[in-house]
């Protein structure tokens, strides 16, 4: 079986067919891992030994020829802000280079239960604060198109590991973009779910009310098939919703129906996203997808999202203070303490040692900035004032799907930028993620979907591919509205990224 083409669905047909075996498939991933990621650096740790015996044993579950495990042998990849038992867990953090993970995520458990193999933990930027995994405490990622640029983040190299080869699909976590924007610089798919509905218990926090888990694949198809089993309530997340309300609803199905034989879904496209900052080949790209989907029968019509503009400052407010308070407990106490933290004589002094020296720049500036917002005096100034215009935007987007029934919109205003070209002007660094925070501050799905399809390049070889670095579109749905997102990009996939 050619391991490169291969998607979840061709792979688990071949697992049970006999076409191919599990450890033959870890095995090649393994083997890429190895030849690739000296230069790549997608992954901080790989479970080879750990993945090799558990293919093992899907291949004698295979043999069941009824075998229901709905990703059965599919090898995952995840962002190290999740826990896994007796591994390692950094976040991307000196701060928790030494620490080790007592217990399984929901995601990871669920992943196991259907028959998943979990290949290792890839690079992220630091608490996933980062568009680009350059603020790694661990070294950057690099985008396999062109490695003088960078994969996005701070999911990068998630994106990479799908992207290059090392793993047939993988998991992320999306704050403000940090799935959709790495997968539209690598050139695969990527999901943000509706808020609640994958559990987070077993991921590390960065902004509890923006976070949500999600994957990363080839195809639409593949995220899919990884969604339909993360996702559902939890007992031990009390944000996350029943799986019921999740997913295909009877309502749903209506819609998928129209789709089939009436082509009747309504694309919204919002002039916010068509201004200014847009570079010209992304636009070009834009109007390219806008007419396919005309072509494949859709409706579209102009809207406006007029509260979009104050997005980028809401964001950068609501989320610093939720950093502030979630990373208050990396403290030296409660935590693995760094080396340089260790002769500290009082409580003053493990705090001041333990998280001068263990956390980043990135960090301790959203750390300060959070903390500032929050503070007497300035709270009802900044915070309450930008919780006040988030759910203006949020009522924004319910007033667009009185009118249409999907958004469309660039993932990112330019393709993959260079290493180092942003890394000096925090504020233009944080503008990559302007299309793609909207949908974080309303708690809506969206997903990134490649204009073309992009075969993997050589590893370690500079330059991008013919036709560009890749860009991608993202669509957007009301809440728990995923199976929307996925019945129009399987149609575009189908006609335009065979």
């Amino acid at each position: 079986m050619d391991f490169k083409s291969i998607t979840v669905k061709t792979y688990i047909e071949g697992l049970r067919a006999g076409a191919c075996s599990a450890v033959e498939a870890v095995e090649t991933y393994l083997a890429n891992i190895s030849a690739r990621d000296e230069v790549l650096h997608a992954y901080l740790e790989t479970y080879g030994e750990e993945a090799c015996a558990a293919a093992a044993r899907v291949d004698e579950e295979a043999r069941e020829r009824n075998n229901p495990k709905p990703l059965l042998g599919v090898p995952v990849a995840l962002k190290d802000n999740m826990l896994v038992a007796g591994h390692r867990t950094t976040a991307g953090s000196k701060i928790l280079a030494s620490y080790t993970a007592s217990y399984d995520a929901t995601v990871v458990k669920k992943l196991r239960d259907a028959g998943a193999v979990i290949m290792g933990k890839t690079n992220l930027d630091e608490f996933a604060m980062g568009s680009s995994t350059e603020n790694s405490a661990f070294g950057p990622t690099k985008n396999p198109h062109d490695i003088s640029r960078v994969p996005g983040g701070s999911s990068g190299g998630s994106a990479v590991a799908v992207a290059a080869d090392m793993a047939l699909v993988a998991l992320g976590s999306d704050t403000g973009g940090s799935i959709r924007q790495p997968a539209a610089f690598c050139g695969v798919v990527g999901l943000k779910p509706t808020y609640g509905a994958v559990s987070r218990h077993g991921l590390i926090a960065m902004a509890s009310s923006l976070d949500q888990i999600g994957p990363f694949g080839k195809t639409v198809e593949d995220i899919e098939a990884v969604f339909n089993v993360i996702h559902g309530g939890d007992p031990l997340d009390a944000t996350s919703l029943p799986a019921g309300q999740v997913g295909m609803s009877d309502q749903l199905r209506v819609t998928d129906d129209k789709l089939k034989n009436e082509k009747v879904l309504c694309i919204g496209i919002p002039r916010e996203y068509f201004g200014e900052g847009l570079a010209p080949e992304v636009t070009k790209a834009m109007d390219t997808v806008i007419t396919r989907f005309e072509e494949l029968g859709f409706k579209t019509k102009e809207i406006s999202l007029p509260h979009t503009k104050y997005a980028l400052s809401v964001y950068y407010l609501v989320m610093p203070a939720e950093v502030s308070a979630n990373l208050a407990r990396f403290d030296g106490v409660r935590y693995a303490r760094i080396p340089e933290a260790q002769e500290a004589k009082t409580l003053r002094d493990i705090y001041e040692l333990q998280r001068g020296y263990g956390f980043g720049a990135e960090a301790q500036r959203r750390i300060l900035l959070g903390t500032f917002v929050l503070s007497a005096g300035y709270y009802d100034a900044y915070y309450a004032k930008a919780q006040k215009v988030r759910t203006l935007i949020a009522r924004d987007f319910d007033n667009a799907f009185k009118e249409v029934d999907v958004i469309l919109g660039p993932t990112t205003p330019t393709p993959a930028f260079k290493f180092g070209e942003k890394t000096q002007d925090p504020v233009q660094m944080y503008l990559s993620d302007i299309f793609t925070i909207p949908a974080n501050l309303a708690g809506i799905p969206a997903i990134s979907i490649p204009v073309e399809k992009y075969n993997s390049p050589v590893g370690g070889e500079s330059g991008s591919p013919a036709g560009g670095l890749p860009i991608a579109f993202q669509l957007m749905a009301p809440h728990f509205r995923e199976e929307d997102l996925f019945a129009l990009g399987r149609e575009y996939d189908k006609a335009y990224r065979k």
